[in-house]
């Protein structure tokens, strides 16, 4: 689409909307844009949906965030810090830019993680609960360490998450989502959590519950 820092697809808003609600689509390791585009016209009529591409490029149409030690059980050592930070820094510039670029509600901006996607969300949205107002993360965690030192001293009373996980997801265990809620809890920011019988994935359940979780809140 147009030249902005980061590739992406784009859905314009099916119905009349003077600003339209924005969703930004996150994809996981090894994926692409069109991912979690699959998604888009399922969304509601109102919504822009922006579906972004990650900048390393792994090879036959396959990207990352950033680099991932799958060797390891420990969730703290699996994810490459500096290459998270320096992604979330990019989220941060594409978020400025799409929101420069079209008519949208500023204060009506949903993330939409999966996996990887899902732990950068996470993360730039406790980081900058001003720019973020709603986050859906399936199959993913908080990683603290890319949050910022003052987290917990932040405004999150316009932030609300819908987390979800497969119950037997072989690539990020879900005692590691189970956490997530009890971290958003002690922050006092509304969430909503769900599991389905699925392993890495989203089950049509998840998708149907999540939809309407935004139809709720446009």
């Amino acid at each position: 689409m147009k030249n902005l820092s980061l590739e992406y697809l784009v859905r314009q808003p099916k119905s009349k909307v003077e600003n339209a609600p924005l969703i930004i689509l996150l994809h996981g390791y090894g994926s692409n844009e069109e991912d979690l585009f699959s998604f888009a016209e399922e969304l509601p009529d109102s919504m822009l949906v922006i579906s972004v591409r990650a900048p390393l490029s792994m090879g036959f149409g396959s990207y990352a965030w950033y680099t991932i030690h799958f060797e390891t059980n420990d969730a703290n050592k699996f994810s490459d810090i500096p290459e998270a930070k320096q992604a979330l820094h990019k989220i941060g510039i594409f978020i400025g830019e799409i929101i420069s670029e079209y008519k949208v509600d500023r204060d009506n901006v949903f993330l939409f993680g999966f996996s990887q996607g899902t732990i950068l969300s996470i993360a730039y949205a406790l980081n900058n609960p001003d720019k973020i107002r709603h986050v859906i993360a399936l199959s993913g965690y908080v990683n603290s360490e890319l949050l910022n030192k003052d987290v917990g001293i932040s405004n999150f009373h316009d932030l609300d998450f819908f987390v979800s996980h497969g119950a037997v997801d072989q690539v990020i265990p879900v005692i590691w989502a189970r956490k997530t809620p009890g971290f958003l809890n002690n922050l006092g920011i509304k969430n909503s959590y769900q599991e389905y019988a699925v392993g890495h994935g989203v089950a049509p359940q998840n998708f149907y519950d999540l939809n309407d979780w935004i139809k709720e809140r446009i």
